[in-house]
């Protein structure tokens, strides 16, 4: 004789820990819970407050140096090693579980202006103002020799002196070149004293230069004379070149989409191009109050951080025209150099006052192992939230952030200013001829020139 039964898995009632309050279930026909909607509302409210209540982005700050910090490199091949270099010649690689000093790494005699890491993550690249190249070995990562040894200082591998002196040095993806930026464009190999090749396009000095993650032989630099090129260097020449109306202090290419890079401005707004449009911006990004000093894109290429001139860190979305999150202590001076973490999940700034500041990229983010439960609390939250996001009471209370009083003052300053130009436009537009005056774009109206 068959007997039917109903059965249900012992997952459905079981308690993952004594303390959880014994599961309850409910039905999610739509006809039954006419109350649906307001409930999802009322709980997307209190998950962008919790969001804001439970937002703690600073970790710690890692001291150590004694002048401000002028450049920062990640390791590839090392998830918790981040290097810095100072404007007193010194550099350090930073442990940043532990947050303290693993090596330092003494020779320069000027400040450290640039510092890159090879792919394989084993010989570091430094330049200065003192017009010489040093090549670094790299320290294995064992907990043996963090706890050991004794001598935390480090000799170069390869000192190359040339004529002048370098602002900015990157290293090239897979192979043993890697270029630097000063007077001009120079290509070094690691077995040579001299460089391989030179490139000039004018003659002010190149601050900034990054190789391009998806073309190996491509490469981007901007100069002090507000000019953005694009060098190839199977052509052996330059490839592309445009001026803007103010200088470009650094550039990050996008490592998921590696033809669109952004360019961190002198103007406090950054610009995000297609390598292959260059005559306009695809995305200008606003709300810093001061120059933009540095960015770095997230491993995703869906988001970047810029370090600016007015004591804060920001985070963007790489399509999104206002900055996602906004960071400041009040010790925390200029911001000169900022770096996104290898896995994405931390930012670290270097600022005027001789600290590397670690920070979460997410603000509300819960450290630590996550339980299954917590883990779908976190999700339900989330899903809710982006929901009803579009909400006016939602919208405020996601986009509300508390600012420095100089940057809140700065920003409605900035805010009066735009507002006064435009009006001042309308009027001579109105009074005018009909198409004598032709309305640009902003996206078009920073960029003077292309070559």
């Amino acid at each position: 004789m068959k007997v039917n039964v109903i059965s249900r898995s012992t997952d459905e009632y079981t308690k993952e820990r004594s303390q959880d309050l014994q599961r309850v279930f409910r039905n999610f026909d739509p006809s039954i819970r006419t109350q649906e909607k307001a409930v999802e509302y009322v709980r997307a409210c209190n998950a962008a407050k919790l969001e804001k209540i439970f937002a703690r982005p600073f970790v710690g700050a890692m001291d150590g140096h004694i002048d401000s910090i002028s450049c920062m490199a990640k390791n590839p091949n090392h998830l918790t090693r981040i290097f810095s270099g100072s404007m007193d010649g010194d550099i350090r690689l930073w442990d940043i579980a532990s947050r303290r000093t693993v090596r330092q790494f003494p020779g320069h005699q000027g400040a450290v202006q640039g510092l890159a890491v090879s792919t394989d993550g084993r010989v570091l690249v430094s330049c200065g103002t003192d017009s010489t190249v040093r090549l670094w070995g790299v320290p294995v990562s064992t907990l043996l020799e963090d706890d050991v040894s004794s001598d935390k200082s480090a000799v170069p591998l390869e000192t190359y002196v040339w004529k002048n002196a370098f602002r900015a040095v990157d290293h090239q993806w897979n192979f043993d070149r890697f270029a630097t930026g000063g007077a001009g464009v120079d290509i070094w190999n690691h077995n040579r004293s001299a460089p391989e090749q030179s490139f000039e396009w004018g003659t002010d000095t190149v601050v900034s230069i990054k190789f391009n993650p998806g073309q190996p032989d491509i490469l981007a630099t901007s100069a002090s004379d507000r000019s953005i090129a694009i060098y190839d260097l199977r052509m052996g020449k330059p490839a592309a070149k445009f001026i803007m109306r103010t200088r470009t202090n650094s550039i990050s290419w996008n490592p998921m989409e590696p033809i669109n890079f952004t360019a961190a401005n002198e103007d406090s707004n950054c610009y995000s191009f297609d390598s292959r449009k260059l005559n306009e911006a695809k995305c200008v990004h606003k709300d810093h109050v001061s120059a933009v000093m540095d960015i770095d894109y997230s491993p995703t290429g869906r988001e970047f951080v810029t370090g600016s001139y007015d004591r804060t860190v920001r985070i963007f979305q790489y399509n999104g025209g206002h900055s996602r999150e906004i960071y400041h202590t009040k010790r925390m001076q200029r911001v000169f150099c900022v770096k996104f973490s290898c896995d994405a999940s931390y930012v670290i700034s270097g600022s005027d006052d001789t600290n590397l500041r670690l920070w979460k990229a997410k603000a509300s983010e819960q450290l630590g192992v996550l339980l299954p439960r917590e883990q779908k609390k976190h999700e339900y939250n989330e899903a809710v939230k982006n929901r009803y996001k579009h909400l006016p009471e939602v919208k405020r209370i996601v986009r509300h952030r508390h600012l420095p009083k100089p940057v809140y003052k700065a920003a409605a300053t900035l805010r009066e200013m735009t507002e006064s130009r435009r009006k001042k436009h309308e009027k001579r537009k109105a009074h005018s001829a009909p198409g004598s005056i032709i309305e640009e774009p902003l996206r078009k109206r920073k960029i003077i020139k292309v070559e």
